[in-house]
């Protein structure tokens, strides 16, 4: 495996490693949702690390930022699946009025991914051909 796309998880009761991929998940919070925050402020990091844990992840890091997102989560995770797990269960709490997670890839990683994209360009009949 390479750089940080694939992560090693070892399994408690096994030896063998199971690869993780790596997400970033960018959120916005509802208004009322500040208020909550406002009324009882809270360090959020142990509520994801929780949620990120009960699927098999793992957070590597939380921020909160200004602009268009309230804040952003990097998390290594089993596979999609278990990411749109995620989404669904936060974004069903009514808590956020956005959030998008993209795949992240390792610069490691790229060559491989270069590779494959020039035998699938060589593959494709663009449309007019």
């Amino acid at each position: 495996m390479t750089d940080s796309v694939a992560q090693s998880n070892r399994s408690p009761d096994r030896e063998e490693f199971k690869a993780m991929a790596k997400f970033v998940t960018f959120f916005s919070y509802r208004p009322e949702t500040w208020d909550h925050l406002l009324a009882r402020p809270s360090d959020r990091g142990n509520a994801i690390a929780a949620a990120i844990a009960s699927l098999s992840g793992n957070v590597e890091l939380v921020y909160y930022m200004f602009g268009e997102y309230d804040g952003m989560v990097i998390v290594d995770m089993p596979d999609a699946s278990d990411v749109a797990a995620i989404s669904i269960a936060v974004t069903s709490t009514g808590a956020f009025s956005k959030v998008e997670t993209r795949p992240l890839i390792a610069p490691g990683d790229m060559p491989a991914v270069l590779e494959k994209a020039g035998r699938a360009r060589q593959a494709y009949a663009p449309p007019g051909d």
